[in-house]
């Protein structure tokens, strides 16, 4: 009896192979996951964005930052021009204001805060609040004494409150400034006899009064200032007291 021997079975013999390639690479890859290499998953597990802290910007050096409050003043103060110009003294006061908050007590912005000063003095003569107009160019003049619009309307103004003595003064020291500025050579002339008018009635209602006090005093005794008569040095200008029954 003759026995046949088959061949080996191929199919076996491939599924087999295939068994022991995926095998393979499986180990493979644990092998590699084990050395230290992230899966996805694992790579996704306990990573945190690095915050980047912002960069500080450097700081204004001191030219710079008078630089920029003298631009910011300026700007005011054009803005308060504006209004000025179409009778909006009220609104045009405040935008002085804000200048001079912006540029106050720098070296580099003494010019414009001189002539927000001055320009709110004549804001203040505009709305016929004199007085306000005199203390605004008195800080006008403290900056620059040679500011020539600030004496002017601070002249002006005096006027206005019959100071006609201190007007006299600003009037004088603009001549001294500008010998050719006629008006006020004109002004003067024209304010000195009302400033020597007012010093003589005022000179009256002081001797008024001393005399009521006087009065009231000598009245215990019997007599009164009539009692006593003022005469006048003609070479000193001054008076001696004589008493007369």
């Amino acid at each position: 009896m003759v026995i046949i021997e088959s061949a080996p079975n191929e199919s076996e013999d491939n599924t087999s192979t295939e068994n022991n390639v995926v095998e393979s690479s499986v180990k493979s890859a644990e092998e590699t996951n084990n050395d230290g290499f992230e899966t996805a998953s694992e790579g996704d597990v306990d990573r945190e964005e690095e915050e980047v802290e912002p960069i500080p910007a450097p700081p204004q050096s001191n030219e710079e930052s008078q630089q920029k409050a003298l631009t910011e003043a300026s700007d005011a103060k054009t803005e308060g021009n504006k209004l000025f110009g179409s009778g909006q003294y009220a609104d045009a006061l405040l935008q002085y204001e804000l200048a001079l908050q912006v540029a106050a007590n720098m070296p580099a912005t003494i010019e414009i805060r001189s002539i927000c000063h001055a320009n709110r003095a004549a804001c203040f003569s505009n709305l016929g609040r004199y007085e306000e107009t005199v203390k605004e160019c008195d800080r006008a003049l403290e900056l620059n004494p040679a500011y020539m619009k600030a004496l002017i309307r601070r002249a002006e103004a005096r006027e206005k409150l019959e100071h006609f003595e201190e007007a006299v003064i600003d009037m004088k020291k603009i001549v001294e400034l500008d010998p050719s500025n006629n008006q006020a050579r004109r002004s003067i002339v024209r304010l000195e006899p009302l400033a020597a008018e007012k010093r003589e009635k005022m000179k009256e209602e002081m001797l008024g009064k001393l005399k009521e006090m006087g009065n009231s005093v000598l009245g215990r005794f019997g007599m009164s200032i009539d009692n006593f008569k003022a005469v006048k040095d003609p070479t000193t200008g001054s008076y001696s007291l004589s008493f007369q029954k």
